[in-house]
């Protein structure tokens, strides 16, 4: 199938782009990479009236260390950051679950912001942000914002960007001295969605743990040393499901409990 018809934009700056957007409102859609929002619009689960291409806008393709996270801007590709020299050692977590978003060519194009506005349940970087407890930036004509991770996705592939913002950058904080992370995920292919994610984050007093691909948003726990099997189990079973074509809710439970496990089991060690 082929896209409705629509008018599209290319503004030469930011301010550019906020003024259509405070006249187009609703009807329009800011476009980067295009991963995820062009096969929606293909299949007309979207018809935007008006695209804004933002992909060329040089202030928006920077990564920068800004108060302790790595701030990167909303026209830098997964594959940039991946390939930004400090990323491995800034925050490992990020640098090991880069390889599974999608493909090599889909990382060419597809941008971290972008995967973060789209609000897929399964894909890794909402969950990044969510495990790493980052920040949105969001920007209009009213002026900007700063939004928290907790409070940015709301649901399945729904965030807190009203129709006349647009994400301007994403902040992922640092990995503090003596963390250790860890990231197990299950798709049907590598590179598919998560069927589950999971990623942890610890130090010695604790470990805040993260699932996606399971509830409409990605679910974070933080738990005390040690961590048992009940506390999984409890986490698992709040994080809800469905069934759907690719898993029942009852196996993604289960996964939840054996890699989280997992996880747990690596931060530790590595901790110990």
């Amino acid at each position: 199938m082929k896209p409705a018809a629509f008018d599209y934009a290319c503004p030469d700056n930011v301010g550019e782009a906020l003024t259509i957007l405070a006249e187009r409102g609703a009807g329009a859609r800011i476009c980067a990479g295009g991963q995820s929002l062009g096969a929606m619009m293909n299949l007309r689960l979207m018809s935007p009236e008006v695209l804004i291409d933002i992909a060329g806008l040089d202030e928006l393709k920077s990564i920068a260390m800004t108060g302790g996270a790595i701030e990167v801007g909303a026209a830098v590709t997964q594959a940039e950051l991946l390939a930004w020299p400090d990323l491995a050692k800034t925050q490992p977590l990020l640098a090991w679950m880069l390889p599974w978003v999608g493909h090599y060519q889909t990382r060419q194009r597809g941008t971290i912001c972008g995967s973060l506005a789209h609000g897929d349940p399964s894909s890794e970087l909402p969950l990044a942000l969510a495990v790493l407890e980052g920040e949105v930036l969001l920007a209009s004509r009213r002026g900007r914002r700063v939004v928290a991770a907790k409070d940015f996705q709301l649901g399945m592939m729904a965030t807190d960007i009203a129709d006349d913002e647009m994400v301007v950058a994403a902040r992922f904080p640092t990995a503090q001295v003596g963390a250790v992370s860890a990231f197990h995920e299950i798709a049907q292919r590598h590179g598919d969605f998560a069927i589950v994610a999971v990623a942890a984050v610890g130090n010695r007093n604790s470990v805040r743990l993260g699932v996606g691909g399971v509830a409409d948003s990605p679910g974070v726990i933080e738990l005390k040393w040690p961590v048992n099997n009940d506390q999984l189990n409890d986490f698992a079973w709040s994080l809800g499901g469905a069934d759907d074509q690719h898993a029942t809710a009852r196996y993604r439970r289960e996964l939840v409990r054996r890699i989280g496990r997992r996880v747990v089991d690596e931060v530790r060690d590595a901790l110990s």
